[in-house]
């Protein structure tokens, strides 16, 4: 049984002239991943680890996550190759994870995310907001041989308020 769950980056700045991957949170993207993140525990996997794109606002929402589940911030693995917003490099990422991890805690962006979601989960969703959490159960011990699986759960913020 392989676990994924899938968070979208929380909001991000557009007003700074820099490069999209250097885009910090806003004020309320921060609250919004301090939001989400407490209130996640009760669905996480007893064990797991944490992967992040190297976007500034993906790592910076992992760290805010990885506080609030108690998580140690240098166990964190970022990846260049999760800075991406197409569903089929996502899914090779995932798919090429090692097999001695069970449960995967991802950050990335949209509209790899959502497009993964709806293509590998069993609930349609329109959108995954920022900030939003998706887990996906697949009933495979091998991540290469994943494919449909059962939504778990969803939190978005807008429901949390």
């Amino acid at each position: 049984m392989k676990n994924l769950i899938l968070i979208r980056h929380s909001k991000s700045s557009w007003d700074l002239p820099i490069q999209d991957k250097d885009r910090p949170l806003t004020k309320k993207g921060i609250k919004k991943a301090h939001l989400v993140s407490s209130n996640i525990l009760g669905f996480l996997p007893k064990t797991f680890v944490i992967w992040s794109s190297t976007a500034k606002r993906a790592s910076d929402t992992a760290v805010i996550f990885a506080q609030n589940i108690q998580y140690p911030e240098e166990s964190i693995v970022y990846k260049e190759n999760l800075y991406t917003f197409d569903e089929n490099q996502l899914e090779k990422v995932i798919k090429s994870c090692d097999n001695d991890f069970d449960s995967i805690i991802l950050f990335g962006h949209n509209a790899a995310i959502t497009n993964f979601v709806n293509k590998f989960g069993d609930v349609f969703v329109h959108n995954v907001p920022t900030a939003g959490f998706v887990s996906i159960q697949f009933d495979s011990d091998d991540w290469d041989k994943i494919n449909k699986g059962k939504t778990i759960k969803i939190i978005f913020p807008k429901e949390l308020k």
